[in-house]
């Protein structure tokens, strides 16, 4: 958590992606320091145990059901923040969706269009129809990328290029919004045990149904939503969480074939 357990107190933190995981733990200990949550996911059932788990803290938590991938849900979650609040002062764009297969093996090619709909542009349309409200608050963006954001992975190549294309959006965005107050953090974890890697999309365009991540070898959600908020409250740039991700963003500079090597052996492990 950051040094100041109540800098987010009364603020109105929009979370995409909260019925689980990292999301869900962002929304959690946001709500610990008094914080406003509005949390979007597709599923409601989910959506209502995190929001349960914000108002045992004391917290307001709206629940919003949204498909990211729709330009009009979206509005509509925007909408509904300004509704029951009256601001916004921070947007998580979390929600993510993975894939896991080589190209040469993908059966169904609208795997790489789903992965950036909900990637890219569900976190697109959600900035651009709160901007309005967070250039009003002075406010944050915040973006849960990944490491395969900064560099290519195999088996992960819809997934990556959907990271690519956020970080070259947001970097864009923070540099038009350097006069406005308002701060765009992205943070880029490694592998982490969600518990929801069975989600990702294999080269049939189904869920994988297994995780192929060792969820016991991995950074926990909860480390990960404790980076990500400090990171937030910093307002930082951006925020590479694991020392094999910054060694190897240094490697790459240097010996790219390396990097390429590591990443391949990463993926072998699941961890």
């Amino acid at each position: 958590m950051s040094g100041n357990t109540t800098l987010f107190r009364d603020q109105v933190v929009i979370v995409t992606g909260a019925s689980h995981g990292i999301g869900a733990h962002v929304a959690t200990q946001l709500a610990a320091q008094g914080a406003k949550l509005v949390l979007a996911a597709r599923r409601a059932a989910e959506l209502e145990q995190t929001a349960a788990a914000c108002r045992a803290s004391g917290a307001e938590a709206l629940v919003v059901p949204t498909d990211v991938t729709s330009e009009a849900e979206c509005a509509r979650l925007i909408a509904a923040a300004i509704a029951k609040f009256g601001r916004i002062d921070m947007l998580v764009n979390n929600a993510g969706l993975g894939m896991w297969s080589r190209v040469d093996a993908v059966h169904d090619l609208t795997i790489f269009e789903r992965v950036m709909n909900v990637n890219y542009f569900g976190a697109v349309y959600c900035t651009v129809h709160a901007l309005p409200h967070l250039k009003l608050s002075r406010g944050r963006i915040v973006c849960v990328s990944s490491l395969a954001g900064r560099t290519g992975v195999p088996l992960r190549s819809g997934y990556a290029a959907s990271k690519h294309a956020m970080a070259g959006f947001f970097d864009s965005l923070r540099i038009e919004l350097a006069d406005s107050g308002v701060t765009v953090t992205i943070v880029n974890p490694g592998f982490v045990g969600t518990g929801t890697q069975g989600r990702n999309l294999g080269a049939n365009g189904a869920p994988l149904g297994v995780s192929p991540v060792n969820a016991a070898a991995v950074m926990t959600p909860e480390e990960c939503a404790r980076i990500t908020v400090a990171a937030a409250a910093a307002r930082k740039r951006e925020v590479v969480m694991t020392a094999r991700g910054k060694l190897g963003l240094w490697l790459k500079l240097f010996a790219p074939g390396l990097v390429d090597r590591m990443t391949t052996k990463a993926i072998a492990r699941g961890k």
